[in-house]
């Protein structure tokens, strides 16, 4: 009898247990999934980066070097702390090398590391723009090039291939034909079958979005124009939930199109960053920005002038420096979204096989 009631007793006892050890379980689990969705002890700094030279980080464009087995980040070093008396004058966007940022905590932090060594040009060429690849054992370079410095923004432009098999010492591969001799601002994007389309402005046709098509990345042929319905820059193309996306930098936001075949764009209403974020360093729209996605999640690494509230005292001219900053992207209901005030916790992985 005794050990009959220490049976049902023990059994009563564990009944009630179960369900609590059960919930007590999943929130360790919740949690641990937390944690691993996080993936960063910390948030990503504000800002994300700043250029110790001139201090004109801009357009940064992420690549996984394979053999540091480290995030880099190739940027527009523009000459920021370059015066001039006269407010026209654009001498401090030419001139600029590309420079060269890392990572060794999954893109959380970066630290400058140096410029990147182009084997075409002058000493007073200028270089921008960068978008990298990597493919068949190459990483792969498109970068817009300035025949010199100039005053004004009436040179000519072109996009140059380049070729590396470690991200240090480069080869010149080609000009690319594209539609006129004003055309900044690559953007690759690897086709489901196999080829590639690299989009870019226009600044002779109303500076609209135009693309080129390649099986190799080597060998080029016109597309057309992407998208016409109002002048942008700095397009940039991913596939995420579902969907290819393409940003452009609007000069009012970040404007966002949806595609299903990369052909054919529709507007969504609203941009990304437009208007002032709430913390330093990051108060004024966003520009050309740089996407790396990991695991199902989309970082948007965009830049910010430092303007407004942000400028150096008595100094006009530090309107002209711009640092870099990260944003989580979501997306609700078919559109992106990008809340700039909100802590990110950076997480990317090793980049494998991928291009990108």
């Amino acid at each position: 009898m005794f050990n009959r009631k220490c049976r049902r007793s023990f059994l009563l006892i564990a009944c009630a247990l179960v369900p609590m050890l059960l919930l007590a379980i999943a929130a360790l689990l919740s949690k641990a999934d937390d944690l691993k969705t996080a993936g960063a002890a910390n948030p990503a700094p504000k800002p994300l980066y700043r250029d110790p030279v001139h201090d004109g980080a801009a357009d940064p464009s992420l690549i996984w070097n394979r053999a540091e087995q480290k995030w880099m980040m190739f940027y527009t070093n523009r000459r920021a702390d370059l015066s001039s008396s006269d407010p026209k004058d654009v001498a401090w966007v030419h001139g600029t090398q590309i420079g060269i940022a890392e990572s060794k905590d999954r893109g959380t932090t970066w630290t400058y590391a140096d410029i990147a060594k182009i084997p075409y040009g002058k000493p007073d060429y200028t270089y921008w723009a960068p978008d990298l690849v990597w493919d068949r054992g190459l990483y792969h370079m498109f970068v817009v090039v300035v025949p010199g410095t100039f005053h004004d923004w009436n040179a000519p432009r072109d996009i140059i291939h380049l070729t590396s098999k470690d991200l240090a010492v480069w080869k010149f591969e080609s000009k690319l034909p594209l539609s006129s001799n004003r055309t900044i601002d690559p953007y690759i994007l690897k086709l489901d079958d196999g080829s590639w389309r690299l989009w870019y402005k226009d600044e002779d046709d109303h500076s609209y979005i135009h693309y080129v098509n390649s099986p190799d990345l080597y060998q080029w042929t016109v597309g057309g124009v992407a998208i016409n319905d109002r002048p942008s820059e700095g397009p940039i193309v991913f596939r995420w939930k579902g969907s290819i996306w393409m940003i452009v930098d609007a000069w009012c936001g970040l404007g966002v199109y949806k595609s299903s075949d990369a052909l054919h764009w529709t507007t969504q209403k609203e941009n990304l960053l437009a208007g002032a974020g709430d913390r330093p360093t990051d108060r004024s729209e966003g520009h050309h920005a740089d996407v790396a996605i990991s695991n199902g999640r989309a970082f948007l690494y965009y830049f910010v002038q430092q303007e407004g509230p942000d400028m150096i005292p008595n100094k006009p001219e530090s309107a002209n420096r711009s640092v870099l900053q990260v944003v989580e992207l979501t997306e609700q209901d078919g559109q992106l979204k990008a809340d700039r005030n909100r802590p990110t916790f950076v997480s990317l992985d090793p980049a494998g096989d991928r291009y990108r």
